[in-house]
């Protein structure tokens, strides 16, 4: 018995409307009928054209760029399920913004990420879903249940069957100090060691690498981390480990790509070879780059959100 909720329905606003799409055909439903449009001044109006009442819903909205809008334009969707008396709403933000703001690193400083879990919280969301926040501790500053999907699954799938497990000519890297716990977890899928470039940021959206943490001359490196944002930090680890570390080639993936400013023309000039994402993000013709390829997350968050709809345990997917 499923008290919650009659039936799914998967719902999207502007954001990521493939993804939907995507998920919807793997849970062989259609995508509800909504429209999401603005007034002239700028104001979002949401439009809700089918049933919700008693309904199980899903509403999939990354809130990447432009991040504001995207952002309030599932607020006001979430307000409009709650007031058609849905069953339960769920956000699935396949991408959490605001995410790089969990903590206070000088005075004064405001904790976005929590500020923006109290208003989906307040807006009526009954739960999360989204995967591979920046910091797993962003968890707590929401007051309902959160799944966080691991998207490192998808990454040693591929290079499993690219480069075969337990490969000793491949090598993991971690960018930076503070994605280490991740990189590991990644290492033993593969069946890889690990290595780590440690930098020092000097300001936002940049780093100074300063030296490497492990053994990589000759290797084939696969650098993993959560995002690419201007690929400054990416790139100039690629650099030093070709540079400083002597690694043979360079590959990398990372589970969302924001891909702002120069991203592209450095990862065009820079020695990666590979650059795999994935799709929580859309890929658009200004972020078109021969060196980047797309993996999907549609069966992922489909089987997610079976699994939610029918109370099962999400975390047996990655065990």
């Amino acid at each position: 018995m499923i008290p919650h909720g009659k039936e799914i329905k998967v719902f999207a606003g502007n954001s990521n409307p493939v993804l939907a799409e995507g998920i919807c055909k793997k849970l062989n439903i259609d995508l509800g009928k909504s429209v999401a449009t603005a007034f002239s001044d700028g104001e979002i109006s949401i439009s809700i054209n089918e049933p919700v009442r008693g309904a199980d819903v899903f509403i999939v909205q990354s809130t990447c760029g432009p991040v504001n809008n995207n952002l309030m334009e599932m607020l006001i969707m979430i307000d409009a399920m709650r007031r058609a008396s849905a069953g339960r709403i769920t956000a699935v933000m396949p991408y959490f913004g605001y995410g790089r703001q969990d903590r206070k690193t000088k005075s004064r400083d405001p904790i976005s990420a929590k500020l923006v879990a109290n208003i989906i919280t307040e807006a009526g969301a009954d739960r999360i879903l989204t995967m591979d926040l920046h910091a797993s501790q962003i968890q707590g500053f929401f007051d309902i249940p959160v799944d966080n999907l691991l998207g490192s699954p998808l990454f040693a799938n591929y290079y499993n069957n690219k480069f075969g497990a337990n490969n000793s000519d491949c090598l993991v890297v971690s960018p930076d100090v503070g994605s280490v716990a991740r990189a590991r977890k990644f290492s033993h899928k593969l069946g890889t060691n690990l290595a780590i470039v440690d930098k020092r940021r000097e300001k936002a959206n940049s780093s100074e690498v300063m030296n490497i943490i492990g053994e990589v001359e000759g290797k084939t490196v696969i650098m993993l981390d959560d995002m690419v944002d201007t690929a400054g930090s990416l790139c100039g680890a690629a650099k030093a480990l070709v540079e400083l570390g002597g690694a043979k080639e360079i590959f990398a993936c990372a589970t969302h790509g924001v891909l702002s400013g120069a991203a592209i023309d450095r990862i065009n000039e820079s020695p990666i070879k590979e650059l795999i994402l994935l799709d929580t993000i859309p890929y658009t013709s200004e972020k078109k780059c021969a060196k980047i390829k797309y993996l999907s997350v549609d069966s992922l968050f489909a089987e997610a959100i079976a699994r939610i709809y029918e109370e099962v345990s999400i975390s047996s997917l990655f065990d």
